[in-house]
């Protein structure tokens, strides 16, 4: 019996409502209850100018990409892009990038979900969301999409609750007078760096660009509206939680949403914010093994991953051997890692990632006024990224130089046997 051969397109039901949705649900859920923290210890009551660096960042990283998404709306981002503008070895680079710094986040969020649903048990529930999530995603990108917007609407609800009970508490005075002075240029550089993986999601609006209605007009109008509503909810939630806790007791804390309502008196919301977060999480572990599926499909037609990935299925129109294949990557990750180390490698390898999305938008165009917006977000990707703590760093860099290697003996061979 022959096998199916890869179908030519995937399905095209998303609109923009659809596509702004995928996207907060990547964004919100990382960064509210996984990156706020670690950026609060980094830069101290610098977080929100480590905040404002990451905002600017990430919105010329999104212009760069819904300039690019117009041009080419096919599976596969930065991937296609910098194939496509650069040349074959940069859209690997940035393939590869994206492949392995997001199956970090993916895992990275599995575990925030066991860490709040059962604490101790965390390795065994992140397993099981993974399997259960790369299960919907199998089923079809519309059922994926009505998950997420439902996710969506309970977690936006949750922090418009923290928000609310924080700074209408009697005991916000103390936390606003710690606003001021941050831990240095370095620790907000590097607290930006961290909250970037929490913004980096509207790139799962690009990645999904086959799927997507009208995508010239739809994902150029989802990604900067997905990122602007996440900027307001980040700041928000920042300044709200920040006003209870102050700095210090932010950089400190395992569950800072959690800790900050118990500090305004409002500790019968805690089991909510807990709820809250697992659902986040999910939100993004969704999104994410979406992503990631989509740009492994994109590799694996061009054979720099295994051919057969790039099958579509014939039923649900969707890459479901790649599906398969992240979710189990995944899952092995997820029973064996640390949650903190995952984040700042996942950070460098994202940071990568759109260091290439500029340089290629950077191509589009000869007008040095169309140049800056693109030159000034490779600028801030490269700075961010080594801005990271150092061990994410080495072992980000690492990891790309073998798969550049990789790159260099494939390309070596295909030659020779030619």
């Amino acid at each position: 019996m022959t096998q199916p051969g890869p179908s030519p397109e995937l399905r095209r039901t998303l609109g923009v409502g659809d596509a702004v949705v995928v996207g907060l649900g990547s964004m919100i859920g990382a960064g509210v209850f996984a990156a706020l923290a670690p950026a609060a210890h980094a830069a101290g009551s610098g977080l929100l100018i480590g905040l404002a660096f990451a905002a600017v960042v990430a919105y010329c990283n999104a212009m760069a990409s819904a300039r690019l998404a117009a041009l080419y709306p096919a599976s596969g981002g930065t991937y296609v892009y910098g194939r496509e503008r650069l040349g074959p070895f940069w859209g690997y680079l940035a393939g590869c990038s994206f492949v392995v710094g997001k199956t970090a986040s993916c895992a990275a969020m599995a575990l925030t979900v066991g860490a709040y649903v059962w604490p101790g048990r965390e390795h065994a529930i992140a397993v099981a969301a993974v399997v259960t999530l790369t299960a919907v995603n199998y089923g079809g990108i519309q059922k994926s999409a009505w998950l997420t917007r439902v996710i969506v609407v309970v977690v936006l609800a949750v922090l418009a609750s923290v928000v609310v009970v924080c700074l209408g508490s009697g005991t916000s005075d103390a936390g606003r007078l710690e606003i001021g002075a941050s831990e240095g240029f370095g620790g907000v550089l590097q607290a930006a760096g961290l909250l970037f993986f929490a913004f980096a999601g509207y790139a799962r609006i690009a990645t999904l660009g086959e799927e997507v209605r009208d995508p010239e007009r739809t994902i150029p109008r989802a990604i900067p509206l997905a990122l602007g509503i996440t900027l307001v909810v980040y700041a928000s939630v920042a300044v709200a939680v920040l006003s209870v806790s102050g700095a210090a007791e932010l950089g400190r804390s395992a569950a800072p949403l959690a800790d900050a309502v118990r500090a305004a008196g409002a500790s019968e919301l805690v089991p909510v914010v807990r709820v809250g977060a697992a659902v986040a999480a999910l939100g993004s572990l969704l999104a994410l093994i979406l992503g990631v599926s989509r740009t492994t499909l994109a590799m694996a037609r061009d054979r720099h991953l295994p051919h057969a990935l790039s099958v579509v299925h014939p039923r649900f129109q969707v890459p479901h051997r790649a599906e398969l294949a992240v979710g189990a990557v995944v899952a092995v990750l997820a029973a064996t890692v640390d949650v903190r180390g995952a984040i700042g490698f996942s950070s460098f390898g994202v940071l990568a990632y759109y260091a290439v999305a500029n340089a290629s938008a950077w191509t589009l165009d000869s007008a040095p006024g169309r140049r800056a917006l693109p030159a000034l977000g490779l600028l801030g990707c490269l700075v961010l990224a080594f801005a990271l703590p150092a061990t994410s760093v080495m072992v980000g860099a690492g990891v790309l130089a073998v798969g550049v290697v990789a790159y260099g003996v494939r390309l070596r061979v295909t030659r020779l046997t030619r």
